[in-house]
């Protein structure tokens, strides 16, 4: 049996916190956002792009970058809105969703350009999720 390794994340290290899967791995390329970008066109799902910054990205809430591209299968033009999105909101995490209007689903969510968090920030100091 393998050894199970702890990941030293910690709510008050906003550095150590991850967001989904792909957040344990290097920062994906451009050519691998690419390959993402290309996967969920292919699987017929719908484009959509989130934001936020580093030190709200475990609320409930991220911030929607337009509308869905719904029906888009250029994989230029999702790219090339990624990218904006990412020179929009210097500092923000960009996030890619591929929705899955069938199953009413986000089939596939991830980290795609990953900001930059503050210093610090103290627990208390943390906006409450309302629910």
């Amino acid at each position: 049996m393998s050894e199970v390794m702890d990941y030293p994340s910690r709510l008050s290290d906003i550095k150590s916190r991850k967001y989904g899967t792909f957040s344990y791995l290097p920062e994906m390329t451009e050519e691998e956002i690419r390959k993402q970008v290309e996967y969920i066109v292919s699987q017929g799902w719908q484009p959509m792009i989130e934001h936020t910054e580093p030190e709200n990205a475990k609320l409930h809430y991220w911030y929607m970058w337009k509308l869905p591209m719904f029906g888009e299968t250029d994989v230029d033009k999702i790219m090339a809105e990624l990218e904006e999105c990412k020179k929009a909101n210097p500092g923000h995490h960009v996030k890619l969703v591929g929705l899955d209007n069938i199953k009413q689903v986000a089939a596939a969510a991830m980290v795609v350009y990953r900001g930059t968090p503050p210093e610090t920030v103290l627990c208390a100091d943390l906006p409450k999720p309302r629910f």
